[in-house]
């Protein structure tokens, strides 16, 4: 009866859309201490070792922390793409009405956010480069949040942030190939590229097992990652290769994201986040949230987000391009704005390619942290009394 009771508690865990973003913040907990104990040189050597095996010309050999941004992170950017897919084929992206109010919040939540770190760090060659650390919203972290509020917040709403967070992440990963990439090897560009024409051939001629463009696609990775351009990508490319469709059969592309969800969700991105904020604290990370960096990083996550969202939701909604989603009214979209603000994984993703100076990117680290906190506790609580508000004047 009570190993019955243990695996039910297990089973509800790891079913509740709250739990990976639950994990995640664990795992900060635990790099966080990792980092300011005696643990922290040993744990910085673990994230060394190198790992692979060098093949003539294939060379396979990488330090674990590379395994983890590079390998582990495009199994998450191939969830992510297969999430992006599936809505445009049959989801919230289908079709120009459903689609413009997320594509358009999600721009100006883009777009606000790096005027508003370019506005502190324009002048200075060396944290420039960060403009695109506070685009980013984290999928996990904000659907775990407004998860937690229940029926308290109307069903509408948690889609409109689903969604806005998938075209988000399809910026992010854009801004990536384009502005993170380092010097471009046309030869390996290549190389890929025919990979993904085979990709396109298999889906054509109606190929349906997966395994079959997972393969080629770890090839692709293969050749992306020496091509300059982040490797991460190859996970995207592969995911729009995959066969899906706009009925109730569990197409190829289900199936995977399916089998992709729990991983990622419960290994994939703990890792990541045990191996990436594993911050010393110092004196210099208080007085950086002070300089260009920091109030470019946290201004641009925790107002600019939900500013740029809000302004480009009534706009749509003003001009007839849009509607609210049922039952949603505009404090609601604030509240869910600045849960968009909720940097972390990705927009700390973006810091490591941003600087390659350590405290800058430990800076950069802390002011996102610093930024999702803030921008967690007050969508969250904005949101919770917003309903309380509405039922004593119901």
């Amino acid at each position: 009866m009570t190993k019955l009771i243990n695996l039910n508690i297990f089973k509800r865990f790891f079913s509740s859309s709250s739990s990976g973003g639950i994990l995640l913040l664990l795992s900060v907990a635990l790099s966080l201490i990792i980092a300011n104990t005696a643990l922290a040189e040993p744990f910085s050597q673990i994230l060394q070792l190198p790992l692979g095996e060098d093949f003539g010309i294939i060379h396979l050999k990488y330090p674990l922390t590379t395994w983890i941004n590079d390998g582990f992170m495009a199994v998450f950017f191939l969830l992510v793409g297969l999430e992006i897919k599936r809505e445009i084929i049959e989801g919230e992206l289908s079709s120009f009405r459903q689609a413009s109010l997320s594509v358009l919040a999600a721009l100006g939540g883009v777009a606000v956010p790096a005027l508003i770190y370019a506005g502190f760090n324009s002048s200075n060659p060396q944290t420039s480069p960060g403009w695109g650390i506070p685009m980013a919203t984290d999928i996990a972290f904000a659907l775990g949040i407004i998860s937690l509020l229940g029926d308290r917040v109307p069903a509408g709403l948690k889609i409109f942030l689903a969604a806005l967070a998938i075209v988000d992440d399809l910026i992010a990963i854009l801004v990536i190939a384009v502005f993170y990439s380092s010097e471009i090897h046309i030869n390996y560009l290549g190389y890929a590229a025919g990979v993904m024409m085979l990709l396109i051939i298999l889906n054509r001629i109606g190929v349906k097992n997966i395994w079959f463009y997972i393969i080629p696609g770890m090839v692709m990775w293969y050749f992306i990652h020496h091509s300059g351009i982040h490797a991460t990508i190859a996970g995207v490319l592969t995911a729009l290769t995959l066969p899906t469709n706009d009925n109730d059969t569990e197409s190829p592309l289900e199936k995977l994201e399916h089998a992709l969800t729990l991983p990622v969700n419960f290994i994939i991105m703990p890792v990541f986040a045990i191996a990436n904020t594993n911050i010393t604290f110092e004196d210099s990370m208080a007085t950086g949230l002070l300089s260009g960096l920091g109030m470019g990083i946290v201004l641009g996550l925790f107002l600019g987000k939900p500013a740029g969202i809000y302004i480009m939701s009534w706009l749509a909604v003003k001009l007839k391009i849009s509607e609210l989603p049922e039952e949603t009214r505009w404090p609601h979209v604030i509240g869910l704005g600045i849960l968009g603000g909720i940097g972390f994984t990705m927009s700390i993703f973006i810091a490591m390619l941003s600087f390659k100076e350590p405290l800058l990117q430990n800076q950069a680290k802390f002011a996102v942290l610093t930024a999702s906190v803030l921008a967690g506790i007050t969508g969250y609580t904005i949101l919770r009394l917003y309903n309380r508000k509405q039922k004593k004047h119901q």
